[in-house]
């Protein structure tokens, strides 16, 4: 599974399943070789660097389906999705979107403003290829948080935003996935070097890969 992922930019994630079904997650900055070919498009929250409108119409075809917050309604919209291939979602919940399996984690800072609890923003798990997949969005280290049960977590590293690479190795090792791999760093906030840092603090029994240096 680790193979079939790619973190872009920032928070920017592509997976392509063995079904050959290809799902981002809130695509930002993405490049000439993204065209057009997105099945699924989870966002989760509304920050210019995770709700972008020019990649995300970089990748949508006819049939794309976007999966966002409900408070996201009004921007898809905008940009051209059909009321049939939007699913509007609420953090704690769970759904199936083409025969794929997700629940909503809420995702909010503790101790600053930047994305409240009240927002009702998200992270994801989803099912791929019988891997539960946690891609955390903007969040502290928060109770709901250190409840996962995942198999390779996604986690924000890059602080100012998010928690840094101490409280999400925290995180992690709280948590316990088979793989962890950092986001949310180089693009506006953090540095490949806070990756590898986040990398040292993790138990040894954690994978850890870092896939954007």
């Amino acid at each position: 599974m680790i193979e079939n992922i790619e973190l872009i930019a920032q928070s920017a994630i592509r997976i392509k399943n063995q079904d050959n079904k290809v799902i981002y997650f809130d695509p930002f900055k993405l490049g000439v070789n993204y065209n057009n070919d997105a099945d699924l498009i989870y966002i989760t929250h509304s920050h210019f660097d995770h709700f972008s409108p020019e990649d995300i119409l970089k990748i949508k075809k006819e049939e794309t389906k976007i999966i966002a917050p409900e408070d996201l309604r009004e921007q898809i919209e905008k940009i051209g999705f059909d009321e049939s291939n939007v699913l509007l979602v609420k953090p704690n919940n769970k759904y199936n979107i083409e025969d794929i399996e997700f629940c909503t984690i809420p995702a909010y800072n503790i101790n600053k403003d930047f994305h409240k609890k009240e927002f009702n923003w998200v992270g994801y798990i989803v099912n791929i290829d019988g891997e539960r997949i946690y891609v955390a969005g903007d969040t502290d280290n928060t109770e709901e948080a250190r409840n996962v049960k995942c198999d390779i977590a996604c986690i924000p590293i890059g602080g100012t935003y998010t928690m840094t690479y101490e409280e999400a190795a925290d995180l992690i090792n709280t948590i316990y996935p088979k793989v962890a791999i950092p986001t949310h760093y180089k693009t506006i906030v953090g540095s490949v070097q806070d990756a590898q840092e986040f990398k040292e603090k993790i138990a040894e029994n954690i994978e850890v890969k870092i896939l954007m240096k």
